[in-house]
């Protein structure tokens, strides 16, 4: 009796009977869900560990395999409801949501796993395609949103992509940075202008680093005191940047300074100074062609030598000059198949300025800094031997020594 009067109140209340079914259904979905998740997903997890390909395990990690493992129990939900003539169809709406929000994900999951995988590769690094993966995953988030709205107000969703149309100019001002990076992304890939790891200079941001992430809206750089600099990715083909990678390319990082020669020291050689230049041995080959072309000048032009101010003669800045130049082609941490010049610049109130240029072979920072510290050492140190001074202007010192030889030459 008991019995029969349960089955009589599951008659009078089908939509209780309906609810039992839809928990059983769920229960055994959750039940299919565990299963799936916890014995063949991680079967396949390990077997994929054994295969030699990467990819498959990137999958994995990045969840997309999970994602699907979702999918299939709420299809399966999705099509027993349909038989539930009450609430059939109002649950059939909710799982169509959720099979929505699935796939999009799984989508995403899968395109971040393809990134990853790119990123291994070296090509990353010429064609970051971290903008693009981006620029696609705000796609797929705006065709999952419009089906989601399609399916809550029951329209096609063409009927709402055809209401979009006025709202072009909202969403053209509203998504015009978006836009920007993303034009602005696929030119710095085309052009190959930037990639990840280039040393990039940008005063305007006060950035001077690495390049450690180039994304759809912001390229980010580690700058060489360790902290981070966030560029906008549009400014970049707005505002004045440097790429240092030629530079790491070539293999050469140039060196282009100057030292402050006192213009009342220059002069004309004489003989004891040239003889003196002829026991250096950078000098003595430039010192011997350099006194027979100007005897054999003088001769031809019947020049008389007798006043310094005729004909060509030596100078003590022009050997000075000579002598760096061989110097610098004779450095081992210089590349001699790049440009050396030692040069004038316009003469200043504050001196000469003697101009050295030539391009280092190692180009880390570190020991570029050590190589042109030691060759201007060299410099510095060797301009006295020519009969030369460096101009600086007067110190507290030199004042100092000028008034005891004033007060010297007084007392006498």
């Amino acid at each position: 009796m008991k019995f029969q009067k349960v089955v009589d109140y599951f008659n009078t209340h089908p939509l209780f009977m309906e609810f039992i079914y839809l928990f059983g259904l769920f229960l055994v979905s959750v039940l299919f869900y565990v299963v799936l998740r916890k014995y063949i997903l991680q079967y396949l997890y390990r077997f994929f560990k054994r295969t030699k390909n990467k990819w498959d395990q990137m999958l994995f990690e990045q969840g997309v395999f999970d994602n699907v493992a979702r999918f299939i129990p709420t299809i399966m939900l999705y099509r027993s409801v349909a038989i539930l003539p009450t609430i059939g169809e109002s649950i059939q709406k909710f799982l169509e949501l959720a099979l929505v929000i699935i796939i999009v994900a799984v989508f995403v999951k899968a395109l971040d796993a393809g990134l990853y995988i790119y990123n291994t590769f070296p090509i990353s690094l010429k064609r970051p395609l971290t903008g693009v993966v981006q620029i696609l995953k705000i796609g797929l988030y705006a065709v999952g949103g419009v089906i989601l709205v399609s399916i809550l107000i029951d329209q096609p969703p063409w009927f709402i992509l055809s209401g979009l149309g006025a709202m072009t100019a909202i969403l053209t001002i509203v998504f015009q940075s978006t836009i920007l990076s993303f034009v602005t992304g696929i030119r710095l890939i085309n052009n190959d202008l930037i990639r990840v790891g280039d040393w990039i200079e940008m005063p305007k941001f006060g950035a001077d680093g690495d390049v450690i992430e180039i994304g759809l809206h912001t390229i980010r750089v580690q700058n060489w005191d360790k902290t981070i600099t966030v560029i906008p990715t549009h400014k970049l083909m707005d505002e004045y940047f440097i790429n240092w990678r030629g530079m790491r390319e070539v293999g050469g990082r140039r060196v282009k300074r100057s030292i402050l020669i006192d213009q009342t020291s220059v002069k004309f050689c004489d003989r004891e100074m040239i003889e003196r230049y002829k026991k250096i041995h950078l000098l003595k080959g430039y010192v011997e062609a350099k006194e027979k072309e100007i005897e054999e000048y003088n001769k031809q032009h019947n020049i008389d030598p007798s006043s310094p101010v005729h004909g060509r003669r030596m100078t003590n800045l022009g050997t000075f000059r000579a002598y760096l130049t061989n110097y610098l082609k004779q450095h081992p941490k210089i590349r001699q198949d790049m440009l050396i010049i030692v040069r004038h610049l316009q003469p200043t109130t504050e001196g000469l300025p003697v101009e050295v240029y030539f391009f280092t072979n190692d180009t880390a920072w570190v020991n570029y800094e050590s190589i042109q510290a030691d060759v201007f050492d060299h410099i510095f140190a060797v301009v006295p031997e020519f009969g030369l001074r460096v101009y600086q202007k007067p110190s507290g010192y030199d004042l100092k020594e000028a008034e005891a030889i004033f007060a010297a030459g007084y007392t006498e």
